[in-house]
C-alpha cells in the first residue's frame, strides 16, 4: 500500500486509483466521526460521502508537512458542524434514538463472545451519548481514532493543557455513565 504523500499527490495528479486507495484506507475512520456527530447510520453515510468530496476538492490546500489523518478528520469534523448547524436551523421532524443507530458487530470466534462484545459496545455507545458534547467529542478523537493529545490541541484550537484535562474529565464521566446504566459492570 502506497504511503500517504504518495496517495495525496497521485490523486492530485488526478490518479482514480489512487482515489479509490485513498477513500478506502481513510472510510471506517471518516464514518466513525460522521457517526458520531449525525448519530444516525444512514445520515453518517451520505455525511461520510460530502466529507470525501470536500477532502477530494480541497487536496491542494494539504501541507505534506502536517499530520494527513489529523487533517482528514478536522475536515470531517468541520463538515458535520456545518450540517448540524444547518438542521438547527431546520429540525427534523422527529428523533432518532441511539439504539436505531449503527449496530457494531465483534468478530468474536464464539457467539457467546461476540454476544457479550456487543453488549459491551451497546453499553459504551449509550454511555457516551449521555456524556457531554466535550467530552464526547474527546473520547471519540483520543480513544475511538487514536489521535495524540497533540493533534486533539491543534485539531480543536484549545491549549494542550485544556485537552489534557478535557480528556481525564471525559474519561471520568464516561466511566460514571457506564456504571450508572450497568452498576455490575466493572465489578
Amino acid at each position: 500500500m502506497a504511503d500517504v504523500t504518495t496517495l495525496v499527490e497521485r490523486c492530485r495528479q488526478g490518479d482514480d486509483l489512487a482515489w479509490e486507495a485513498m477513500v478506502r484506507r481513510f472510510q471506517a475512520r471518516v464514518y466513525a466521526v460522521a457517526y458520531h456527530y449525525m448519530r444516525n447510520a444512514d445520515e453518517a453515510r451520505d455525511m461520510a460521502q460530502e466529507i470525501f468530496i470536500r477532502i477530494y476538492e480541497r487536496l491542494d490546500t494539504y501541507q505534506g508537512g502536517s499530520n494527513f489523518l489529523g487533517w482528514i478528520l478536522r475536515l470531517a469534523r468541520n463538515a458535520c458542524i456545518d450540517r448540524l448547524r444547518r438542521r438547527a436551523a431546520r429540525p427534523p421532524a422527529t428523533d432518532v434514538t441511539v439504539e436505531d443507530g449503527l449496530q457494531l458487530v465483534a468478530a468474536g470466534p464464539s457467539p457467546e463472545e461476540a454476544t457479550s462484545e456487543e453488549r459491551r459496545k451497546h453499553l459504551l455507545y449509550r454511555a457516551m451519548d449521555r456524556m457531554s458534547e466535550k467530552g464526547r467529542e474527546i473520547i471519540l478523537l483520543k480513544e475511538i481514532q487514536g489521535l495524540k493529545l497533540e493533534e486533539i490541541s491543534e485539531m480543536l484550537a484549545l491549549p494542550l493543557g485544556t485537552v489534557k484535562s478535557r480528556s481525564n474529565r471525559a474519561r471520568i464521566e464516561l466511566a460514571s455513565k457506564v456504571r450508572s446504566l450497568d452498576p455490575s459492570y466493572g465489578a
